[in-house]
């Protein structure tokens, strides 16, 4: 049932008075005579929470739950061959064909930022005897150790600190100097080498 006029003022004015008790007649009589109402009412700002970034692993959690480990039956230097051969392609790639005429030095530069999980390696030099001449595929590279699958099936850790290793590959020979390669392998990427003629153990 529609309302008139009076009853529809009368309602609106009862309205006014009871959603804004604390305005007098005047103010709201004035209110309507503009034929625009704004309710007093102000609603919260919310508050812009930060989103949380999700957390990773701790490196005592990794330890527990053996996330880096490699099991004993997949300690076979033949299960990786496939992977060195990847790796090979990949450094051709990265070395524009490694061509005969390519400079050592660029040669250098790339293996030095490379990936090197699949390259084979040589411990030419160490203050540790017992580490010269361990040969293997690198499996797993970390920020200090190399972990090195050898021919014999042994899974041997090998630390980059005062350790000299030999990479060949397509007749290039590079040497890479544990000491001053104690980055991890995403760190390597963006960071600079100088390149030197010899460098101390």
């Amino acid at each position: 049932q529609l309302q008139g006029p009076e009853e529809a003022k009368a309602f609106v004015s009862a309205f006014l008075k009871r959603s804004m008790p604390k305005m007098k007649d005047e103010a709201i009589q004035d209110m309507l005579t503009r034929k625009a109402v704004v309710l007093e009412h102000y609603s919260k700002k919310r508050k812009k929470g930060k989103r949380k970034k999700p957390k990773g692993f701790t490196a005592k959690e990794r330890r527990e739950l053996r996330l880096f480990e490699i099991e004993p039956e997949q300690r076979r230097y033949a299960l990786y061959l496939p992977l060195h051969e990847l790796w090979k392609q990949y450094i051709r790639d990265l070395c524009y064909g490694l061509k005969p005429d390519a400079q050592p030095q660029m040669v250098q530069g790339k293996l030095l930022k490379a990936d090197l999980h699949g390259a084979i390696v040589t411990v030419t030099k160490s203050k540790c005897p017992s580490y010269v001449g361990i040969t293997g595929i690198i499996l797993q590279e970390m920020k200090y150790v190399f972990k090195i699958i050898t021919k014999e099936d042994k899974l041997k850790v090998v630390p980059k600190l005062n350790n000299v290793f030999r990479l060949e590959i397509d007749g290039f020979i590079s040497y890479i100097y544990g000491s001053k390669f104690q980055f991890r392998a995403s760190e390597r990427s963006a960071k600079k080498f100088k390149l030197k003629g010899t460098i101390d153990l």
